[in-house]
């Protein structure tokens, strides 16, 4: 009797496991829909991508709900047409709080080695993603103090319930902070962006593909006069990327001479000083991507210059001239200047090729493809019942 028990046990031990191994398999693995030429980005071993997880986190990016007042979503300041950011200079916070930077744009987020405008420490999306959920200075999504709300919020919609079930088919209980964090994360990872027309042109072999002022530009950026390629290098055209095939990392932050208010730049707003403290990293900032450029004005970290010709104004000095104004300066002294950012001549002719080749690099497809768009466009999602007014 003791032997059959004991059969009866592992029995029901292995039918337990054998469901929980086809739960998981049920699980789709994800394939990349990538040129040939490019890489996939890097995908950490404890967050494998599929094709459950992904939708998932495509729901959960456009869900107001995950605002503790129901008023704001990822997308709200990740905005598909403007290449995953907004057109203002500084973002909104769910309770109307202003935030000192721009809403960093996602366009070809996944092969970022390093996050946000100025933090030398945010590596993974999987935990940089807990900054806009939690974070209180500033108040973006606002659910410090409440995550066992933000669960049971998920949890009585039926739609998520199931959502959830195939993302994480081998969780008994799916409904988690890390699962909410790994399946946005992995939405973001497919937020990739190659199909500009000078992608056609440059990898292609399609020589129409832009004209001949854009083919201009692009000697004039890789060319030693400007020099524009030292920081906006590579296919992610920035020295902070990384992808599966070179897994080579560097983490760079630049001094653009921007602002030099006695040598410093604005007290709000400086850089990766705030993390460390070394008056080195003052006004020291990552490189954005320039995919989709043309379509994400204004620009800088604080969108404080309106659009490229500004952007060109600012360069070609070696650092922008402001004056009266409590930010005056000659951003062009700015002591922790990058050496790098040392001024050029542009006649009319070179500006308007130059900013032809950065709009050749604006990727319709991605701006419009369906696959990253709002999946409660047809269906709106219900409001969260909460008070509406911000807390």
């Amino acid at each position: 009797m003791k032997v059959l028990r004991t059969a009866c046990v592992l029995l029901a031990a292995w039918v337990a496991l054998a469901g929980l191994t086809a739960a998981a398999q049920q699980a789709t693995v994800f394939r990349w829909n990538i040129p040939d030429w490019a890489a996939p980005p890097i995908v950490p071993a404890d967050n494998p991508m599929t094709v459950e997880k992904v939708t998932l986190g495509r729901y959960l990016f456009y869900d107001k709900r995950l605002s503790y007042n129901g008023k704001l979503a990822c997308a709200g300041c990740h905005i598909q047409r403007f290449g995953f950011t907004d057109l203002r200079p500084t973002a909104f916070g769910s309770t109307g709080e202003r935030h000192p930077r721009r809403s960093a744009n996602l366009t070809n987020v996944g092969y970022n080695n390093v996050l946000t405008w100025a933090d030398p420490t945010q590596h993974r999306l999987e935990t940089q993603m807990l900054t806009p959920m939690f974070g209180e200075h500033p108040v973006e999504l606002g659910f410090a103090g409440r995550e066992k709300e933000l669960l049971e919020r998920l949890r009585a919609d039926a739609q998520y319930r199931s959502l959830f079930q195939a993302a994480f088919p081998n969780l008994s209980d799916p409904f988690t902070l890390g699962s909410i964090t790994n399946a946005i994360a992995s939405f973001e990872r497919t937020l990739i962006s190659l199909s500009s027309p000078y992608d056609h042109y440059r990898y292609g072999g399609e020589s129409d593909a832009i004209g001949a002022a854009a083919k201009r530009g692009e000697a004039l950026f890789f060319g030693e006069k400007l020099e524009c390629f030292r920081c906006h290098a590579g296919i992610n055209f920035s020295d902070n990327s990384v992808d599966a095939r070179t897994r080579t990392v560097t983490v760079t932050f630049h001094n653009t001479g921007l602002y030099n208010i006695d040598g410093r730049y604005p007290a709000h707003n400086a850089g990766v000083f705030e993390i460390t403290g070394n008056p080195r990293d003052d006004g020291r900032f990552k490189t954005p991507t320039l995919r989709n450029v043309a379509v994400r004005a204004p620009y800088m970290h604080d969108g404080s210059i309106e659009d490229l010709n500004g952007v060109l104004d600012h360069y070609s000095a070696g650092g922008r001239t402001i004056v009266g104004t409590p930010l005056a300066g000659i951003g062009r002294l700015n002591p922790n200047k990058d050496v790098l950012i040392h001024g050029f001549d542009l006649d009319q002719g070179e500006r308007r090729d130059l900013i032809a080749f950065l709009q050749s690099l604006t990727d319709k497809a991605f701006l419009t493809d369906p696959t990253l768009s709002d999946p409660f466009a047809a269906t709106p999602a219900p409001a969260a019942s909460i008070d509406p007014a911000p807390r």
